[in-house]
């Protein structure tokens, strides 16, 4: 039995919604059927309706081969690439931290300082 896929808040949605027209929309430029597509893609063409529709519950991969059979796979990679928030987040956790003497080292110091006094 397949899983319950996730649910999809509206921003999301519109999101996918508009992903599924783009790509509709290049299918149509390209003078490609949908048969044509969903072959290239190795789906069915049911599956290609659900992703020229924005479906949330067609998977990653999937939008992936579509986008590869209309020569776009080249735009999945820019999915994520600058994360400005995630390297401002990395930034302030790469400050130096002032900390307070290893209590080991001072041990040692003063060891050597007593042994040589």
């Amino acid at each position: 039995m397949p899983s319950k896929p996730p649910t999809i808040f509206p921003q999301e949605q519109r999101m996918l919604s508009l992903l599924g027209e783009r790509i509709k929309l290049a299918r149509l430029r390209r003078k490609f059927s949908s048969a044509t597509v969903s072959a290239r893609a190795g789906i069915c063409r049911t599956t290609l309706y659900k992703v020229e529709v924005g479906d949330g519950g067609v998977t990653l991969g999937t939008y992936l081969r579509v986008l590869a059979s209309l020569g776009l796979s080249g735009d999945f990679e820019k999915l994520a690439a600058d994360d400005h928030v995630g390297r401002r987040l990395q930034d302030l956790g790469l400050e130096p931290k002032l900390s307070a003497p290893r209590l080991r080292a001072s041990r040692a110091n003063a060891a050597h300082a007593k042994a040589s006094g």
